[in-house]
């Protein structure tokens, strides 16, 4: 897990114990649901059932409860998290470090970097990831969104003009005060989204950043092709300030369980959530399905198991690594995984784990400031003790200063065509060229082929855009700064079910990093660039000094090699095990979000996005619930 606690500590975290649901207090009133104390407490049916309380399951929980028309019992295997780790702001996911609030199993062995294993990682409590993440709040290009709907062709409503209104919808933005717009040149347009008083996440800027992050964003206008979106909620790449979710009169998280379960008023009636049991499978009557099965979440035996039904849906919301297992231990799978593990198949669904993507962190190039002129910084937090003294004084008393700040608030998103002017082209042609089947998973059924097929077109016309990212930097005002995230790769892995412990042990889990060489050739291209950034620009005159992988390595190869080494293949941001895609494309749901082959079953989080976006995950999974809602509602 070594890789995984460095990666952590890169996005300014903590490093994270060892995985499992602790004892924690529950609150003993909610002023939005009933908590059920004791599982006698569940009524035999309820209109839906959500199966997880995360970032989805509670969104749309909250808009299906709000008229009082419908009865919803949300099923949650983590506890109530809303202690310190989670409310911190201060460096961005501390939350992570609290094993009763995450998960943190092994992946299997990746090929392509030396074997080495990742933490399969995210979070394990009422909220979800949500509650545990660095709250950095961006969205992706129109063009990720115009590319979800197209495999359903062009009139599809799975556009940006369509869902533009849900990322409204879904945040309350905090502009940024008018001396942070001076000081540091940081452009927002509200239009693009909800008011401080709409409801939804709460996005807000700290009331201080470090000085030197204005000389490294500027430096972006030292680059051709680089351009400064109106904001960062505009659907353009380019570099740009973005806010974090946080509640900026106390500076607390803003998260799923903030502000969609706790933070609407009176109680309802028809709402009911129950924490700490997990849902084993799915139950059909023919092919309908009917309710679910859970058990508690320290149990390993199924004959303990309740049952509980649904009269109009089953909602699945478990996240884009357990969504996977919780259908296939269901029989909808693809045939020989259940057969391998004594699944009944009830509907042969090749796509269900496949296609599985995870934004990949590391292939940069590090440096390091010799003629630093800029007070204060980063690092006074810790060497400091005074500074770290005054810092701690000035948030207790006013909630400003430097602790304030999340995982960071400025980076670019950058269009490959910018990273890579003379190669994107040959890079792109060669990708385009490839044989859809040669680098998937072994026996990928021919539906998965066909869809990554699809994909693939797709994506090689985003390397050659100027409306796709590619390429992310984030920066935080350092003396040592180049950490690269990777937008958009080409390598697809799979999820599977435990074949010896289907119901209880942890999914099968393989990134297949690096799979697609094309994803290294690319990756090759991020270090070059990022070269050119740190000692092309108006940042040459701090004196850059390149420690990582140093400035002798410069032949292709030993490039390569310099990607294989660093890349973790894994930010927690995985999407895609349950795409919404054409069901002979390998897709799993349809535009309505219901899963093929069976009737009343629907799955709402980042499992459905065919393609990881051009950002972050955490603004596109509650978009996609707003409208996941609207959608349900409408079928009632």
């Amino acid at each position: 897990m070594a890789k995984s606690r460095a990666l952590l500590a890169a996005l300014g975290g903590l490093a994270m114990g060892a995985a499992g649901v602790q004892a924690m207090t529950i609150p003993r009133s909610s002023s939005h649901t009933k908590i059920l104390r004791q599982v006698e407490d569940v009524q035999d049916e309820y209109d839906y059932v959500i199966v997880g309380g995360g970032t989805a399951g509670l969104t749309v929980a909250d808009r299906l409860t709000e008229s009082g028309e419908y009865t919803v019992l949300v099923i949650e295997r983590g506890l109530f998290g809303n202690d310190s780790s989670v409310n911190n702001v201060s460096g961005g996911s501390q939350a992570y470090q609290n094993s009763s609030l995450s998960f943190n199993f092994p992946s299997v062995p990746q090929v392509n970097l030396g074997n080495r294993v990742t933490g399969v990682v995210g979070g394990v409590m009422l909220g979800g990831s949500s509650g545990v993440n660095g709250m950095q709040v961006h969205r992706p290009q129109k063009a990720d969104i115009d590319r979800w709907g197209s495999y359903f062709g062009p009139c599809s409503e799975w556009n940006w003009d369509n869902l533009l209104p849900y990322f409204r919808k879904s945040w309350r933005l905090h502009p940024p005060t008018p001396e942070m717009v001076e000081q540091f040149n940081i452009k927002y347009d509200t239009s693009y989204w909800g008011g401080e008083d709409d409801g939804g996440i709460h996005a807000s800027f700290p009331t201080f950043h470090w000085p030197f992050m204005r000389a490294q964003m500027d430096a972006f206008a030292d680059i051709e092709g680089i351009e400064f979106p109106v904001d960062s909620g505009a659907g353009d790449p380019g570099a740009f300030w973005y806010p974090a979710s946080f509640e900026p009169t106390q500076v607390r998280r803003s998260f799923a369980m903030s502000e969609y379960w706790a933070g609407k008023g009176n109680a309802r009636d028809n709402y009911e959530t129950i924490l700490g049991h997990r849902v084993v499978r799915v139950l059909f009557e023919d092919e309908e399905a009917v309710g679910v099965e859970y058990v508690d979440s320290n149990s390993r035996d199924t004959s303990q198991a309740r049952t509980v039904r649904a009269r109009k849906e089953v909602i699945i919301a478990a996240g884009t690594i357990y969504t996977p297992q919780v259908l296939q231990a269901s029989g909808i799978g693809p045939r020989p995984v259940l057969e391998r593990a004594g699944i009944d198949v009830l509907v042969d669904l090749p796509g269900v784990g496949a296609n599985f993507q995870d934004h990949p962190l590391g292939a940069q190039a590090l440096f390091y400031f010799t003629n630093w002129n800029f007070s204060p910084n980063p690092s006074d937090l810790q060497s400091n003790a005074t500074f770290r003294a005054l810092a701690e004084a000035e948030f207790a008393a006013n909630r400003t200063g430097p602790l304030m700040i999340a995982s960071g608030n400025a980076a670019a998103f950058l269009p490959f065509p910018v990273v890579a002017p003379e190669r994107f082209e040959a890079i792109a042609a060669a990708y385009e060229a490839q044989d859809p089947a040669a680098y998937l998973h072994e026996g990928a059924d021919e539906t998965v082929v066909a869809g990554y097929q699809a994909q693939k077109s797709r994506l090689a016309d985003a390397l050659r855009s100027m409306d796709a990212a590619n390429y992310n930097l984030f920066i935080r005002g350092s003396q040592m700064e180049g950490s690269v995230v990777y937008l958009h790769p080409l390598s697809r892995g799979t999820i599977e079910i435990n074949a010896t412990d289907p119901y209880f042990g942890t999914p099968v889990v393989d990134y297949r990093a690096l799979s697609n060489p094309a994803d290294i050739d690319i990756q090759v291209e991020f270090i070059r660039f990022t070269r050119r950034y740190f000692t092309e620009t108006r940042l040459a005159q701090y004196g850059p000094i390149e420690f990582s992988p140093g400035a002798q390595v410069t032949s292709d190869e030993a490039l390569r090699q310099a990607v294989r080494s660093q890349v973790s293949p894994t930010t927690f941001h995985p999407v895609g095990t349950a795409a919404m895609m054409p069901r002979e494309l390998g897709g799993v749901v349809d535009e309505n979000l219901l899963v093929y082959g069976v009737e009343k079953l629907s799955v709402i989080d980042a499992s459905i996005q065919p393609e990881l976006p051009g950002a972050y995950t955490q603004q596109p999974v509650y978009a996609v619930a707003e409208k996941a809602a609207d959608l349900i509602k409408e079928r009632a």
